[in-house]
């Protein structure tokens, strides 16, 4: 008796029944409110990250192979920007939430690999006197490279019952230490840092001290709130302003640094998978990192394709913890210098 042979449907078997095949969604055949609205970004912007990626994600040895670059940039945008993976973006583009995650993981690796070209302080004199003119044209401070600050992006708690991620408000996170240009580009960003740690303790231990540190920046500073040390690179606010001066100083510091302030409420905005909205990141802390930072590589490309219009103020579960730190002056005395002859040069 012959044995009748079941011909098997791959779509099925790959993606779930009612889900369409990858090669029927094309981005040419949705308009642009449809991709803003669904994965967040305009084609145009999307077209770019396949240009850039699409090497990376068409590696034979990934399992998602099949899965063309274009899906899992779209697959991953999604998440990002929704901080959902699942049935219905999944069934959007026809994938499995299996076949989404590991898109998520693709998509955020080749970022992760590309952060340093898209993430890093100038260096050709132009540049950086440049970046100087537009931090002075927003409250007259001087000399300043960039402004420097830290948030919390709140993820799982880690499967060992490591204590250090727990931070002050009693909840698990990432404390990611960034710093931004005038117009909110990121300049440098660490976003492996346990929740536990204050502010304080994470730019000691930062790359981005080291680097400061090593004079690669003499003719300028950073600027950062109270919670960090007064620095020879970094200024800090007067914590009791009391001359005119001072007090005209400590109006122009905090105009200036709220520029960080405003970068963080619109990457929260824009990926909304870090706000909290929808829950913490279900990820270990290295895979959260990568995420974040992917994030923050496609923040700025973004502004690079002229998407910088500042969100409005986010509404985000995940605030920053308020530190509860001593206002203490720094005993570096040529720090202490260098802040006197500003106020005396610039705010007199």
């Amino acid at each position: 008796m012959a044995v009748p042979i079941a011909v098997l449907d791959c779509d099925l078997l790959l993606y779930g029944r009612g889900h369409r095949t990858l090669d029927r969604f094309k981005l040419e055949d949705v308009t642009d409110e449809y991709l803003v609205s669904t994965y967040g970004f305009p084609r145009q912007f999307i077209y770019y990250l396949v240009d850039l990626l699409g090497a990376s994600l068409s590696r034979p040895t990934q399992r998602s192979r099949a899965i063309s670059p274009e899906t899992q940039i779209l697959a991953a945008l999604g998440f990002y920007t929704s901080g959902s993976f699942q049935t219905r973006m999944g069934d959007a583009i026809g994938i499995s939430q299996a076949s989404m995650s590991r898109c998520v993981a693709n998509v955020t690796e080749a970022l992760v690999e590309r952060a340093s070209q898209f993430i890093h302080f100038p260096k050709d004199e132009a540049t950086v006197q440049s970046l100087k003119d537009d931090f002075y044209g927003l409250a007259g401070m001087p000399g300043v490279l960039g402004v420097v600050d830290c948030t919390h992006v709140a993820i799982k708690a880690p499967n060992a019952e490591d204590l250090s991620y727990v931070n002050r408000k009693g909840l698990h996170s990432l404390n990611c230490l960034m710093v931004c240009d005038a117009r909110g580009v990121l300049l440098s960003a660490e976003t492996h840092w346990p929740g536990s740690l204050p502010d304080c303790t994470v730019l000691q231990q930062a790359a981005l001290t080291s680097q400061f540190e090593n004079e690669l920046h003499k003719d300028g500073w950073l600027l950062g709130d109270s919670s960090f040390f007064l620095r020879t690179w970094l200024m800090t606010p007067l914590h009791i302003p009391e001359t005119p001066a001072e007090y005209r100083y400590n109006m122009a510091h905090s105009a200036t640094h709220n520029v960080i302030e405003r970068t963080f409420r619109t990457i929260r905005s824009r990926f909304r998978c870090l706000d909290g909205s929808k829950g913490t990141l279900q990820y270990s802390p290295e895979k959260s990192s990568h995420i974040i930072l992917a994030c923050c590589v496609l923040h700025n490309i973004s502004l690079e394709h002229g998407l910088d219009v500042w969100s409005s103020p986010g509404t985000g579960h995940m605030e920053q913890p308020e530190e509860e730190y001593e206002q203490m002056e720094s005993m570096d005395s040529e720090a202490c210098r260098i802040r006197q002859e500003l106020l005396l040069t610039h705010f007199s």
